[in-house]
């Protein structure tokens, strides 16, 4: 559910339609994010936060206890398993 900007086009007549299906995909994005969903994560952030909530693989990216939900506990730098 990751939003990702696609390239701005060089066409003027295709900005409007750029427009509305950049701003459709960014609705997407945040629908998805109010709902909860949290998409699954394979590399380890590479500047994590006090707060930070993740959803490891467990394969590609293995912060101590496999597949699940992880807290990033920033005093302690360490990810701690939520389940």
């Amino acid at each position: 559910m990751a939003y990702a900007p696609s390239k701005l086009p060089d066409d003027a007549a295709e900005m409007q339609r750029f427009f509305s299906s950049e701003l459709q995909k960014i609705a997407t994005a945040i629908a998805g994010l109010s709902v909860g969903h949290l998409d699954k994560t394979t590399v380890a952030p590479a500047k994590p936060r006090d707060g930070d909530i993740r959803y490891a693989d467990g394969s590609l990216w293995n912060p101590g206890s496999g597949v699940g939900v992880y807290y990033y506990k920033g005093a302690s730098s360490t990810w701690v398993f939520l389940g």
